[in-house]
């Protein structure tokens, strides 16, 4: 079997916002986002990666954070392992406003 077998994926492609959240409902771990645009952002706004966890807002936190202003492709995978627990959701949010075609791909797998 492969090694990364059990890896899942979650795709969204559109233009404006980027407001997409993956809830695994197990104890996950983040593999790589990427974020493909078909222009650099042109404005300087962030992408931003973070957590909304289960326990409550007092331990949601940002994971990433990226100027896109003049990003056309962005790559991102964790330096170290993190492991989130079930009920925890991943939330990726990015104003766009100039409206970029955007290919975005979140790649996580069940924590074991």
């Amino acid at each position: 079997m492969a090694k990364w077998s059990n890896n899942k994926y979650s795709r969204v492609t559109t233009n404006g916002v980027i407001a997409h959240t993956i809830t695994p409902n197990v104890n996950f771990t983040i593999v790589a986002v990427k974020l493909a645009m078909n222009l650099t952002g042109g404005t300087a706004e962030n992408f931003v990666v973070s957590v909304d966890s289960h326990v409550g807002p007092t331990y949601d936190i940002v994971l990433f954070s990226q100027d896109m202003e003049d990003v056309k492709d962005l790559y991102w995978s964790p330096d170290k392992d993190m492991t989130f627990q079930d009920g925890d959701s991943i939330v990726f949010t990015y104003a766009n406003t100039g409206e970029r075609i955007y290919g975005l791909e979140v790649i996580y797998r069940q924590a074991i």
